[in-house]
């Protein structure tokens, strides 16, 4: 998978349905989220996320790819989503996995909010 279908594949996952959120989701998937329960894996974290509503806006800035070997691909960004009133900001990471010729499945994401530290 190129980089730009790999940025396409992984913007897709912020906004388009969840039926295809599903097909993407690899059923082992492990993830981090800033809600609770926070470590999620298999089916409960497919509907963690396919059960939110989809963003409509999303700014990926930072991005990084690396292929550690055949049919592994990782990514690392930081991104800027917007819905309606509701704006999100996060440093993520995503493994996918390739399971035959173009069909690749996520099997790792996790998402950050930025974090702040207070200065005495």
């Amino acid at each position: 998978m190129d980089d730009d279908r790999v940025w396409t594949f992984e913007e897709s996952l912020w906004t388009a349905d969840a039926e295809h959120y599903r097909e993407s989701i690899d059923a082992e998937c492990l993830m981090v989220l800033p809600t609770p329960p926070y470590v999620v894996s298999g089916e409960q974290a497919i509907e963690a996320v396919a059960s939110t509503p989809r963003w409509t806006k999303v700014v990926m800035s930072d991005k990084r790819i690396a292929r550690p070997e055949e049919g592994l691909i990782v990514v690392a960004y930081s991104v800027k989503a917007a819905r309606d009133d509701e704006e999100y900001e996060a440093h993520c990471t995503s493994t996918y996995r390739r399971r035959g010729h173009e069909d690749w499945q996520v099997v790792q994401h996790q998402q950050t909010p930025p974090l702040a530290f207070g200065s005495a």
